[in-house]
């Protein structure tokens, strides 16, 4: 490596919506200053149309015209070519690869013997419920044998390392965070005033992840609270209790507006990486209540900073929780933030690791 400039980090994203939209943000824009960061990505519906300002002017973003959700083995090989050339040209000190897509492609063709390659899931797919058994073994084959490759797996969550550690033991755990400074930046330059008071809310793609059947079912258990699904997705129809109001894609500021506007979190998933939505519910002092996987069980410790619910009905009876005991699990939550789940915390576990690969 030139030392007369700064090393190189080169990530892949095929998955550039949601919570990982979030968490490239942050983690690229905390590392730029000793980093020189080049992004290979793909948009989706839910990835904002200003995506590009979201990012400190210094990183580079390059678009993978062929990354793909599709199982297409075209695809795949056309995205394979766009990365190799990618790399070639950006000569990176350090390639990461992120979510499933990116990971299976990148570390078949990147040998990690030069560059030191990297592999954040950010959820695996062999732990989705809802899909055959069938469908999971074949996932949990692929992860495996992606995983005798010459890359460094980081879980972003302790139930996800637990997991790698039956595919590989090249692995290593950093936990997600947020990035608090920018997060109340926002929140203080947004004006919640004058909107409607939602009662419950959740953030995400209204997909088989998010399982907005049980959500629904929440809902009707409740007919008297208003409920709120801020983002939208091919399962929108599952959400039919006449007391939820869906409000379709919006940008950032608008859905931290209704975030603000609203008391008590809830994530019914199916399964989950870290969810991002999560960490900052429980900063902007949500009452949280989450459904139990890997991912979601990770950060909240019933009763002391949310609750964990197995069933429509257990959702129910928690959202009802006391404005005295709500209190003391919110500020507990806040503190959990502040102290572990932030952005410092979570660059400067990845700037250790990529400094001790590259040398």
């Amino acid at each position: 490596m030139d030392v007369t400039r700064k090393p190189r980090l080169l990530y892949f994203v095929e998955a550039m919506g949601g919570g990982v939209f979030t968490y490239i943000v942050d983690l690229a824009n905390s590392l730029v200053d000793d980093y020189d960061v080049y992004i290979g990505y793909a948009t989706r519906k839910q990835t904002p149309k200003n995506y590009k300002d979201y990012f400190d002017k210094r990183v580079h973003l390059i678009k993978i015209e062929n990354f793909s959700r599709s199982t297409s083995l075209i695809k795949a090989y056309k995205a394979a070519k766009e990365m190799k050339k990618v790399a070639k040209d950006v000569q990176p000190d350090v390639i990461h690869l992120h979510s499933s897509i990116a990971g299976t492609i990148g570390r078949l063709i990147f040998n990690g013997k030069k560059v030191p390659v990297f592999y954040t899931p950010h959820g695996y797919s062999f732990l989705m419920q809802g899909i055959s058994s069938k469908k999971q073994r074949v996932y949990k084959l692929i992860e495996k044998v992606c995983g005798s490759r010459n890359a460094t797996t980081i879980a972003c969550s302790p139930g996800e390392y637990q997991a790698t550690l039956e595919l590989t033991r090249n692995a290593a755990e950093v936990d997600n965070g947020i990035n608090i400074k920018e997060l109340q930046t926002l929140l203080d330059s947004t004006d919640a005033s004058g909107g409607q008071h939602y009662d419950v809310f959740t953030l995400g793609r209204i997909s088989m992840q998010k399982n907005p059947r049980v959500f629904n079912e929440v809902a009707l258990r409740l007919p008297n609270l208003k409920f709120l699904w801020i983002g939208d997705g091919e399962l929108r129809s599952e959400l039919t209790a006449p007391n939820i109001t869906i409000t379709g894609w919006i940008e950032r500021n608008q859905a931290l507006k209704y975030a603000m506007q609203s008391d008590t979190f809830i994530l019914t998933s199916l399964w989950e990486g870290l969810p991002m939505s999560l960490l900052e519910a429980m900063y902007m002092k949500k009452m949280c209540v989450v459904s139990d996987v890997i991912g979601n069980r990770d950060v909240i410790q019933k009763g002391l900073n949310g609750f964990i619910a197995k069933s429509s009905v257990e959702f129910a009876q928690k959202i009802k929780t006391d404005s005295y005991q709500r209190k003391l699990i919110i500020d507990h939550a806040f503190m959990d933030i502040i102290k572990h789940y932030n952005t410092e915390v979570v660059s400067s576990a990845y700037a250790k690791l990529y400094q001790e690969a590259i040398q």
